[in-house]
């Protein structure tokens, strides 16, 4: 089975790279470009980062980046699981 998903996100490339290692649960994972591939026992995802174009709120400018995920021989339920704990370390608030 493979399930794509993607979201955008307010995050720079280094931030992105010193959150994933707890992100991902501590699993090894192989880096290619902006490409984060796991693979172990017949089983893979794929994290690919792409940068978006620039934003501004006011005087505010920032460049977000849509992250792009995919799953080979993964059930919805670890899927769902996996990206709970993602986004849990990703999750942003303001006020």
């Amino acid at each position: 089975m493979r399930l794509p998903l993607s979201f955008e996100a307010s995050i720079t490339r280094d931030e992105f790279l010193r959150l994933l290692p707890a992100a991902v649960g501590g699993l090894p994972y192989i880096t290619s470009g902006d490409s984060f591939v796991h693979r172990a026992d017949g089983r893979s995802w794929c994290i690919r980062l792409t940068p978006l174009p620039e934003k501004a709120l006011g005087l505010i400018r920032w460049r977000p980046m849509r992250l792009d995920f995919s799953f080979e021989a993964y059930d919805p339920a670890e899927i769902a699981s996996f990206m709970a704990r993602f986004e849990l370390y990703f999750r942003r608030g303001g006020g």
